[in-house]
């Protein structure tokens, strides 16, 4: 097998034939020898039913229906462990990651790159959207031991050796991001300008966009926990000028409500670490499978539903 397709889905039934036709005239005359995983991600809708037409029309598609919506990072981690190919593409369903790129990716690939990553230029894009972007970007490169670039998502082309790479990371919590950029290897960059999508909204919302934001600051080190401590010594040492500046009457509560906001924060990052601390140890499988297309047997870390039991 030459190149694996994983494609994470999650109400997608109106964009899956679309998907389908897009990346048949994509790889027509390049790629012979490809398969395509749709990854059901807990679709509330027909998703999973499109697919399993799809698989039974083209033997190159592939699906594997997870038993409720983990998100979109185990829902990538499914399909890489699915995936058989020598090179591994991981886009969108919603075709805002053109598979007209793949052959031009793939062909970078082969120049003795592991990863070939298409970067989206911020033309076209919102105005807030891309400000919050780069504000984020710049923040992570200061904090994160890794240096993510502006505009790079999650496609890519990915070589078999940084595909075990990948896979041989143990962690819980996994923000591919950081992970595509922690096990290093030579990258290459096509850039594409930004795509609207072809059916349907973006299902995500702005605080999902914070949460996977802090995910990422808080997944690869203990940075945010410096300057908590910084700008608590900051606080402290307002809330005594304040202090002492302020008539009697004012002094103490001035003083008390700038202790009691350095010890939220505090607590707040603490919680968030030690919560972190608390999902790694239970050691739960990051998905579970019900139900897979004609595939063969699940890979080693895969896990399925059997008689209300899970079972390696």
């Amino acid at each position: 097998m030459h190149l694996s397709i994983v494609v994470p889905c999650f109400n997608e039934e109106h964009g899956l034939q679309r998907l389908h036709d897009a990346l048949v005239e994509a790889l027509s005359g390049h790629v012979r020898d490809y398969e395509v995983i749709l990854v059901d991600d807990g679709s509330t809708d027909r998703t999973l039913s499109e697919a399993r037409r799809l698989s039974e029309h083209d033997p190159r598609f592939r699906y594997v229906s997870l038993s409720r919506n983990f998100g979109k990072e185990p829902a990538m981690l499914c399909g890489l462990r699915h995936a058989r190919g020598g090179q591994v593409a991981l886009l969108d369903a919603d075709l805002q990651h053109p598979p007209r790129l793949l052959p031009r990716m793939m062909l970078l690939l082969d120049t003795g790159y592991d990863q070939v990553v298409a970067r989206r230029s911020r033309s076209g894009e919102r105005a807030w959207r891309t400000a919050s972007s780069r504000a984020y970007y710049r923040l992570a490169s200061r904090w994160l031991d890794v240096r993510l670039q502006d505009g790079a998502g999650d496609y890519r082309v990915l070589s078999r050796r940084a595909v075990d790479a990948l896979l041989s990371l143990p962690e819980h919590h996994r923000f591919s991001k950081g992970l595509f950029a922690w096990i290093g290897f030579d990258t290459g960059w096509v850039t594409y300008r930004n795509v609207p999508r072809e059916t349907g909204e973006s299902r995500w919302r702005l605080a999902d966009l914070v949460d996977h934001g802090i995910d990422g600051l808080t997944a690869f080190n203990d940075k945010p926990l410096r300057p908590a401590i910084y700008l608590g010594l900051l606080v402290a040492g307002l809330a005594g000028v304040l202090g002492a500046l302020a008539d009697d009457e004012e002094r103490w509560p001035t003083v008390l409500l700038g202790l009691g906001g350095v010890q939220v924060l505090m607590l707040g990052v603490l919680g968030e670490y030690a919560g972190r601390a608390y999902a790694e140890s239970r050691r739960r499988p990051h998905y579970l499978v019900k139900e897979n297309g004609p595939v063969p047997d699940p890979l080693p870390g895969q896990h399925r539903l059997c008689n209300a039991g899970l079972v390696p």
